[in-house]
Order: structure tokens, then sequence, then C-alpha cells
């Protein structure tokens, strides 16, 4: 299977919050598998106290969505809180990453189903 985007979109009574024990995985795991790990320590340090601040207060992390191939995206949106991982192209790739951070958030506690390619229901 591929797919362009891969989506984790949390149930009904999710608080941001409720991520604090799972992001600094979630995000490591993303960088690793999509080999967008910073070269400094610092840098990817960095990264996770911003979101990390964002999810103590139950906000909206950033994410990581700087400029690579791969994007982890948490949208602006109302209605389901969601993330979602998205490539320039289809690929198996997305697949694999969104598997392994599923795998991550259902070993965490985190309830939240998969979906795919639903980009375009998020910007409408």
């Amino acid at each position: 299977m591929k797919a362009e985007t891969g989506h984790i979109v949390f149930k009904e009574k999710f608080r941001y919050r409720d991520l604090e024990d799972s992001f600094e995985d979630v995000l490591k795991a993303f960088l690793d598998e999509t080999d967008q790990m910073p070269d400094e320590d610092e840098i990817l340090q960095m990264f996770l106290r911003i979101n990390m601040m964002d999810l103590e207060k139950n906000r909206k992390p950033e994410g990581d969505n700087r400029r690579g191939r791969m994007r982890l995206v948490f949208p602006t949106m109302k209605g389901k809180k969601q993330f979602y991982i998205r490539a320039d192209s289809k690929t198996a790739e997305v697949v694999r990453v969104t598997e392994r951070l599923s795998r991550i958030l259902k070993k965490a506690g985190v309830p939240h189903v998969v979906e795919w390619d639903r980009l375009q229901m998020i910007q409408h």
C-alpha cells in the first residue's frame, strides 16, 4: 500500500496533554524513520522542548513542519484533533512511518484511528 498522507485521528475526548508521555518517542521515531534526525542533540532538544511546552498547556504542538521529504503536521482545524505524516508523493514509507507512530501511541494508551490520504477533507 502507498499513501501521500497518513493521519492519526484522536478519539473525541482527546486532549493534547494526553501526548505528554509519548510525544518524545513519537517525534524521535518520526525523525529516525525519515532520516531527518538533527545532527546536533541541541536541535533535537529544542524541537522537543517547544512541543512539550505546548502539550503541557494542552495546546496544539508544532510537530515537525520543516522543509524535508516528510513532515509531521498538527493541523489547525475545527472538529477532530489529529496529526498527519505527509510526503511529496504516494509512498510506502508514509504507511510504514504512520503505522510505527500508531503503535507507539497504542502502547502509551492514546486512543486513535489511522486514516489514509484524507488531506483534502481537512483543507475544505
